[in-house]
């Protein structure tokens, strides 16, 4: 019972190092985590910018305050019909008008552009108009069985993708 702990905090301190090192002294960060039925997690970290302050540019991939979104995880996922490894990727949305689509990359360098050619997986989300509007982004984990639901809200968009558990 003690091993998979250790390696949890071993696999959870790899991951976040690196990107830690290269958040240090950046704007403040936060985090959704969607905890899976066997004990596995999924942690997506962002910049919760402020919607007015924020150009979201129709597709273009969007870096919240100029950081991708950064995903960890324990489990291995689908997202649409791709397949992604334990591990860190970044999580790139891209606005259109009337839907988004989300990229997971791994090119996890910290100041490194966007490369579609490091792209893992690419999927469209489900977009809606919202009547309140959020006066930052917000991201959260919903979480179903096997499957962990991202979902996007900034200004009156609401964009949803599903993660599911191998």
């Amino acid at each position: 019972m003690c091993a998979p702990i250790v390696w949890r905090a071993v696999l959870i301190s790899l991951l976040l190092t690196p990107w830690v090192s290269a958040q240090s002294g950046g704007a403040p960060t936060s985090t959704t985590t969607c905890n899976l039925d066997d004990g596995r997690q999924v942690y997506l970290r962002y910049n919760p910018v402020a919607a007015n302050k924020e150009k979201v540019a129709n597709g273009k991939p969007w870096t919240p305050g100029g950081t991708p979104m950064t995903l960890f995880t324990e489990a291995q996922l689908t997202l649409g019909s791709s397949v992604i490894p334990i591990g860190a990727y970044t999580v790139y949305p891209i606005p259109a008008r009337d839907h988004w689509t989300l990229v997971v990359n791994k090119n996890v360098t910290p100041g490194a552009a966007y490369d579609d050619k490091q792209d893992i997986a690419r999927t469209a989300m489900e977009t809606a108009q919202v009547t309140q509007a959020s006066d930052a982004l917000e991201v959260a984990f919903a979480h179903v069985g096997a499957r962990c639901t991202l979902r996007v809200y900034i200004g009156k968009t609401a964009s949803f993708a599903d993660f599911t558990a191998k």
